[in-house]
């Protein structure tokens, strides 16, 4: 019923003054379905309780079974729907009936077509719903998801991109002052400290005459941090291979930091040259087949120059496909060398997800951390790891479960 609340405790305000009974009423036959032209249902709840009934059904059928949905898979009765369901329901419950249409009535094939994709709420998953479809998309329509793709990332970039550079820049030096400091790295608080005398009544504002800024550390190439982010790319990834592509992306435009990004299967793809535009990384990637880590993480491993300087962010579920002894004596050795393991089960906000516990326990016992961490947390997490501080204290912060090893 929590679809028929947002409706009705958000979308119409012309209703709030009538009574509780009747309110109650007209959320259990939106609830339940209502037959057509059925009394007690305005024309606007008509209309929401057609689009639910189209995807969920109207309840039991004359032979005592769940009905059916009945929502047409032409593109125009499709489009009308969705139009439906948006003016129905805020953003994220839109999306959440979106996915369930893509579930119950295998509307993924409607993904084919662009006028549908361009009336579609896109989110990360619709995004990874693209990237897994995009070898058997018509010409046609590989512009129009590539459009749809590039809204969701400029979207998800936006949110995302000034947290993970403020965490990740490591090269600003906090113990040393400037008085010509760039603008990225003025203190405020310190400038508007020492002008307030400068302040123009009239303006309402102060006008600083002095800006005050940290210095920079001037660090060569070779004394900078590499990060390599090795993600899973098989079916069970598909959010996570998404939000890598964007950290990848923003962490490759920080000087302070060398980024690599190398997706697998049983293939690798090393898309480290197309980080500019991370909706070619995204088209970059090919979703689904099976699983081998080990092949990954050894060329990752031979990519690596400086072990102590060397941060391997490998992100899977840990059901591994390939050689599962290999693997274990590679991370092995890579933390002997000093490389900084990390080992994320799921780089996404789908909750806690699904993994081989026996590997994971293994890995956790040869000294490369465990667990599972939301978009939101991943540059706090990234500043930890640049700063070689304990991941698994800050984890134990963060309220985050991580693998511990068998006992």
């Amino acid at each position: 019923m929590g679809a028929v609340n947002e409706v009705s405790e958000g979308q119409q305000p012309d209703e709030v003054t009538v009574d509780k009974d009747q309110q109650k009423e007209r959320r259990w036959r939106l609830v339940l379905g209502a037959d057509e032209g059925e009394s007690g249902l305005s024309e606007r709840d008509m209309r929401l309780s057609q689009a639910l009934t189209a995807l969920y059904g109207s309840g039991d059928s004359e032979s005592g079974k769940k009905g059916r949905g009945g929502l047409s898979r032409s593109s125009p009765q499709v489009s009308r729907w969705l139009g439906d369901i948006r003016e129905f329901f805020p953003t994220s419950v839109v999306q959440v009936v979106q996915r369930d249409a893509f579930e119950r009535l295998g509307l993924k094939q409607m993904l084919m077509e662009p006028e549908f994709l361009s009336a579609i709420e896109a989110d990360v998953h619709l995004v990874a719903d693209l990237v897994s479809l995009r070898s058997v998309m018509p010409e046609k329509t590989i512009e129009t998801a590539r459009q749809v793709i590039k809204k969701v990332v400029d979207e998800l970039m936006e949110r995302l991109e000034r947290k993970t550079t403020e965490a990740v820049r490591g090269a600003v030096n906090k113990s040393k002052r400037s008085f010509r400091p760039r603008f990225a790295d003025i203190d405020w608080h310190r400038t508007i400290q020492q002008n307030l005398r400068h302040y123009q009544h009239d303006y309402h504002t102060v006008v600083p005459e002095k800006l005050i800024g940290f210095m920079r550390q001037s660090r060569r190439l070779a004394d900078l941090d590499e990060v390599i982010l090795c993600v899973d790319q098989s079916g069970s990834m598909a959010t996570s291979v998404v939000y890598s592509s964007i950290f990848a992306a923003v962490m490759a435009s920080i000087p302070a930091v060398k980024t690599k990004l190398v997706c697998f299967d049983t293939a690798i793809v090393d898309l480290t040259e197309d980080l500019e535009d991370p909706v070619s990384v995204l088209f970059g990637v090919q979703l689904g087949g099976g699983t081998d880590i080990n092949q990954a993480v050894a060329y990752c491993e031979d990519k690596i120059e400086r072990p102590g300087k060397t941060h391997l962010i490998l992100i899977t579920d840990l059901y591994e496909g390939g050689n599962e002894e290999e693997l274990k004596a590679r991370v092995a050795n890579l933390v002997r060398q000093d490389v900084n393991v990390i080992t994320l089960l799921a780089l996404s906000d789908d909750g806690r997800p699904s993994y081989d516990q026996s590997l994971a326990e293994e890995f956790a016992a040869i000294g490369s951390p465990v667990f599972a961490c939301t978009p939101d947390q991943f540059p706090d997490l990234m500043a930890t790891a640049l700063r070689r501080e304990d991941v698994l204290n800050w984890a134990a912060d963060q309220d985050i479960k991580a693998v511990r090893p068998k006992t």
